[in-house]
């Protein structure tokens, strides 16, 4: 991996400890995912609705991102990744000690999500910046992977605590404790990254342009697509399959092996036939993974039906990684690397403009209408998404247009 990257990136730029942070929040990560969907259906007794208000305020701070980061101007983008870290070191440890009431697990969810927020547009920056000309795609493979290895050792320590002591409820605070204390030894790590990335000179970290309207699109497509298999698809294996804190670790952990491997090679993919093929490609098998996360259970005992809608939900998470194709999408456009990384920032924040809205009724629609009619709902989204995909212009058509 260490050569891979040596390939990838520019070696006068901060990028080994650079991913090493990113090693080590993704650790943090995978501990804190592969317990929270049954800490808060088990522990804090969340129904399906309840599930997507907390999604609401999990995905609010990627709506404000926009005013967090304009507030922030006069740092450079590894100050703000820093400042991420230590606010998702608050969320964590508040999530740590509180007491298990909807609300203030609520409030623990939005701040370690507001920090995580904040590092993610940042991390993509930051990845495209220190990337070799021509490399971009690669570097954010590159970066993905990284990523998916974290999380996956994240969702082995899981799995191993649950095997050998048991399903046990009592696990899961401790668990958020010791993505804590990781999430406090990769801010210390991050602090070893150096740049020399400027305030935006104008004063702000987001980019409003006209020639930016379909990437906007494309972000709110996307965005409404993701949150309902980001939300829904592994509350639904908990609630309406009874998946226990193992099986959506396991479930996970497979996911992540599965992203590793692919993440480079999507990166390839992109080099090499374009991002546009690939944003309409994404989508259209999106189609029938939400089929069948939909309506297996109609099709076949409840046991092979989990199986199945377990199978497309890491064919999902696969997939997924084509959204990296809109990054470069971006780079392709910009004029220069502020510009680049102001849109990719605003870009995270529009797409939140969709995701909380499904996150808020998301949870109603599979109350009130069942399952099907959600999964449908993101299938009809993936349609847009490549229908618009497809009107996109790229190479010699963006210079001659």
């Amino acid at each position: 991996m260490i050569a891979k990257l040596r390939d990838a990136f520019r070696p006068e730029s901060s990028y080994r400890a650079f991913f090493i942070s990113i090693l080590t929040f993704a650790l943090a990560y995978g501990l804190y995912k592969g317990i929270i969907d049954n800490y808060l259906a088990e522990v804090a007794g969340m129904s399906e609705f309840d599930k997507g208000v907390s999604e609401f305020f999990r995905e609010l701070p990627g709506l404000a991102l926009i005013f967090v980061l304009a507030a922030l101007y006069e740092l450079s983008a590894e100050r703000i990744y820093q400042v991420g870290a230590l606010i998702m070191l608050a969320g964590m440890a508040m999530q740590s000690f509180i007491p298990s009431t909807k609300v203030l697990v609520i409030i623990a969810i939005f701040i370690y999500s507001l920090g995580e927020h904040i590092q993610l547009g940042m991390r993509n920056t930051l990845t495209l910046e220190y990337a070799k000309e021509g490399k971009s795609g690669v570097a954010l493979g590159r970066q993905s992977a990284m990523y998916q290895i974290g999380m996956l050792a994240g969702y082995f320590v899981v799995i191993a605590l649950f095997a050998v002591l048991g399903n046990r409820q009592s696990l899961y605070k401790p668990v958020f404790l010791m993505s804590a204390s990781i999430i406090f030894l990769g801010f210390l790590s991050s602090l070893r990254i150096k740049g020399n990335s400027k305030p935006d000179p104008s004063r702000r970290r987001f980019y409003f342009h006209k020639k930016y309207t379909k990437y906007y699109m494309l972000e709110l497509f996307y965005g409404a697509r993701k949150q309902i298999f980001f939300t829904f698809g592994p509350y639904v294996l908990v609630l309406f399959y009874g998946a226990s804190a193992m099986n959506i670790s396991v479930l996970f952990a497979v996911s992540s092996i599965c992203s590793y491997f692919a993440s480079p090679l999507v990166g390839r993919i992109i080099d090499r036939f374009g991002y546009k093929i690939v944003m309409i490609a994404d989508t259209l098998i999106l189609v029938i993974v939400c089929f069948f996360y939909g309506f297996a259970h109609h099709l076949f005992p409840m046991h092979i039906a989990f199986l199945i809608c377990c199978a497309n939900y890491v064919l999902d998470s696969v997939i997924s990684l084509a959204s990296m194709a809109s990054n470069v999408y971006v780079q392709d456009l910009a004029d220069n690397p502020d510009e680049v990384r102001a849109t990719i920032s605003t870009g995270v924040s529009v797409n939140h403009f969709i995701t909380i809205l499904v996150a808020l009724f998301g949870g109603w629609i599979w109350k009130t209408l069942g399952i099907e009619t959600l999964f449908i709902l993101s299938a009809i989204l993936g349609l847009c998404n490549s229908a618009y995909a497809a009107t996109i212009k790229t190479g010699e058509q963006l210079k001659n247009a």
